[in-house]
């Protein structure tokens, strides 16, 4: 019977029926290699567009050059969490919270950020941490929430903040970083803003950049124009201005500084009449991008000498190196090319255009967040800055890849603006946990080593918000007062809920840059007063 069914020919019904457990076979066999395969994201992380975005506390895929630093990072991050949960020697147990870092960890030729950029911005808010974590109070893990090289993946990294907001145990207590001003990092504060996490812009002026939960540590555009219209006060130059903007459509920085320079200078200086735009580096907009052959034959034919440039750093020494070499300039009179941001570029102060600049005539003339150009002598530096200085080059010597953070690591500022980012949202959570367990209370515990701290309430993202709009300037009968503002490395500043300030750090120090440094005045000459964001409303007396 058996031998006659082996030999039976299959019939249609059969073959089916085989083809069927053949499918299932392959697709079980497949399935078994895949769960087999290691993730191409992973834990906390998600496939978006070839990309991996997502949320961590301890090392992500980034650049090869960053590895060192994450690793610092991740490890400080491990040692706050057995402080906690797993204490060692019978310490006592300290509560920490988390404070995430949101901005691109890889990068290429057109993305939001270079590879030396992600590594000042994360080494300031690396060095934030370990100042944070070694004062009383609660202890800070710093997450790594990367968002995509081009800021364009931010959904999901908010659904993996959202929830660590409501955790009891270490929440989130705030979200900083999203470096560029675009419709990708508005869209995101809202969307923090919507779950009411505090959120801090470190480099961000553009006006736009406006939601209901979200702080700026660097001054808007506005904000440093006025510091450039108290320069031009002082030096106003012949009267003859040019226009240079980026036309890319996504570049909401672009766009919004040459409207604000429009406004403020657009009479003046005759911008209207004198302008010129071109394709900025970043992003994917058609055409090729940093052509000035047509922008510096327009500025020496209108004999312009004061170019008000409405563009990123990056692209700034391209129209320094056509200016320099454009047949048609002659170079008899010298030029000044007015820009805003947070320091002075790298590429902007190296050697071959340091000589284009001198040889030509050309000075940069730069409102900044920051001036570490003049941080020459430590020991020149107040309190803020001298401190941050001190802790970061610690660390510069201490990891074997600081070479990645570039020759100049200070001169952009994004050190010490990630720095000030960070320390604001822990300076708030320290002074709201004082106020929730009562003042001069440390969870680190004053009795023996092994006794537990006494019971004690982490403050989350709605006391630190709280905590934050009241970081304020007082004016007082004697002047402004700083009592709970920011002593940072940029500078003291503070923030109120005011509609008029709009999250924009208040009496925030605007320096006015000079490069190649102007001759100094004659001998006991007093140096130019800085202007300070809205000082105006404390009658020019900014603390």
């Amino acid at each position: 019977m058996l031998e006659r069914f082996r030999n039976r020919a299959m019939g249609p019904a059969d073959k089916v029926i085989a083809l069927a457990v053949g499918v299932l076979l392959l697709a079980a066999a497949a399935f078994a290699v895949v769960r087999m395969l290691p993730e191409k994201c992973g834990d906390g992380f998600e496939e978006a567009a070839k990309e991996c975005v997502g949320v961590t506390a301890g090392v992500l895929d980034s650049d090869p050059e960053l590895k060192s630093l994450i690793k610092a990072v991740a490890d400080e991050n491990d040692r706050v969490e057995k402080g906690w949960k797993d204490p060692e020697n019978g310490r006592a147990r300290i509560p920490y919270v988390r404070i995430a870092l949101m901005m691109p960890f890889t990068t290429d030729a057109t993305s939001a950020m270079s590879t030396a950029q992600i590594a000042r911005a994360l080494v300031g808010a690396h060095v934030a941490q370990l100042r944070a974590n070694a004062q009383a109070g609660p202890h800070y893990q710093l997450l790594l929430a990367d968002d995509g090289k081009n800021l364009d993946h931010w959904r999901p990294v908010v659904d993996r903040l959202a929830p660590m907001a409501a955790d009891k145990e270490s929440p989130l207590v705030g979200v900083f970083g999203m470096p560029n001003s675009n419709p990708d990092t508005l869209a995101a504060a809202n969307a923090l803003s919507a779950h009411r996490i505090p959120t801090i812009g470190p480099i961000l002026t553009s006006t736009t950049m406006q939601a209901g939960y979200f702080f700026k540590t660097s001054p808007s555009n506005d904000l440093l124009v006025r510091a450039l219209d108290a320069y031009l006060e002082r030096k106003p130059g012949g009267g003859t201005g040019f226009l240079v903007s980026d036309r890319r459509e996504r570049d909401s920085y672009s766009a919004d500084l040459r409207d604000v320079f429009l406004k403020h200078f657009g009479e003046k200086y005759g911008l209207k009449q004198r302008q010129a735009s071109y394709l900025g580096l970043i992003g994917d907009d058609k055409g090729v991008p940093q052509r000035f052959a047509d922008v510096a034959r327009s500025i020496c034919l209108t004999k312009a000498d004061t170019v008000f440039f409405a563009g990123r750093d990056h692209d700034l020494p391209h129209l320094v190196n056509r200016l320099a070499s454009e047949p048609s300039c002659t170079h008899d009179q010298p030029t000044r090319i007015l820009k805003v941001g947070i320091g002075m570029d790298p590429e902007s102060t190296g050697p071959d255009i340091t000589a284009h600049l001198r040889d030509s005539r050309i000075t940069l003339v730069g409102a900044a967040s920051v001036d570490t150009l003049s941080w020459e002598s430590a020991d020149r530096l107040t309190a803020g800055p001298r401190g941050f200085l001190e802790h970061f080059e610690k660390l510069r010597k201490r990891l074997p890849d600081a070479q990645a953070w570039g020759a100049k690591p200070l001169d952009d500022g994004y050190a010490v603006m990630y720095h000030d980012a960070f320390t604001v949202l822990a300076q708030a959570t320290d002074r709201a946990y004082d106020d929730i367990n009562g003042e001069g209370e440390d969870p680190k515990g004053d009795g023996p080593k092994g006794d537990e701290p006494a019971a004690v309430d982490l403050p989350n993202h709605d006391d630190v918000y709280n905590t934050v709009v009241n970081m304020n300037i007082l004016g007082t009968e004697t002047g402004a007062s700083c009592v709970n503002c920011v002593r940072g490395a940029s500078g003291t500043f503070g923030f109120d809920d005011s509609p008029d300030t709009r999250k924009w750090a208040v009496c925030k120090p605007v320096p006015v840059i000079e490069y190649p440094t102007a001759p100094t005045a004659g001998k006991g000459a007093k140096p130019a007063p800085v202007y300070r964001t809205y000082e105006d409303d404390f009658d020019g007396s900014c603390p």
